[in-house]
């Protein structure tokens, strides 16, 4: 209890305005899940100022690396909403990204023998040495942030934020 304690204090300072009153009646269950809805916030933040930091020497930013990622671990082409969805951004937003980075030749647009006006999302081969170079950076990048938690506390969070992913995607 005290753990919980220390959280909602924690959640107070970042949310000056949940007052004491505010967390009333709440059960120890929600001011945890407010938490962590905070806490993945600030990990938001903090993954793309590292993801921007990362990738300035490479010319990119956080948002090229996702979609570079995401294209690049694709099996099969992904059209923009596929990536859109992927990242649980907004189709305009990845489409605008995506047209910039197929003026950059970082990627190209193919037809889609499945759909005429949704085109497929490709690497070019300046893309695939891009996402190479990004792989260089990142991997050490993860190891080093990674190397003190257990792999199954990682599986563990990985699991929850899929479910909750799933939940809350309808």
């Amino acid at each position: 209890m005290d753990a919980l304690v220390a959280r909602v204090g924690a959640v107070r300072a970042v949310a000056p305005s949940a007052g004491a009153a505010s967390t009333v009646g709440h059960s120890p269950k929600r001011m945890l899940f407010l938490d962590l809805v905070l806490s993945v916030f600030r990990l938001n933040g903090l993954l793309v100022a590292e993801g921007d930091a990362m990738t300035e020497d490479l010319g990119l930013t956080s948002a090229r690396w996702k979609v570079i990622g995401v294209v690049a671990l694709s099996t099969a082409g992904l059209t923009v909403p596929g990536i859109a969805r992927v990242l649980g951004q907004s189709r305009q937003a990845v489409q605008r990204i995506t047209d910039v980075m197929a003026q950059d030749g970082l990627i190209a647009y193919e037809p889609n023998p499945k759909h005429k006006r949704s085109v497929l999302v490709l690497l070019t081969d300046e893309g695939k040495s891009a996402y190479h170079a990004l792989r260089e950076v990142q991997d050490p990048w993860a190891i080093r942030n990674t190397e003190d938690i257990p792999i199954e506390e990682l599986e563990t969070s990985l699991r929850l934020v899929r479910r909750l992913i799933q939940r809350l995607d309808k």
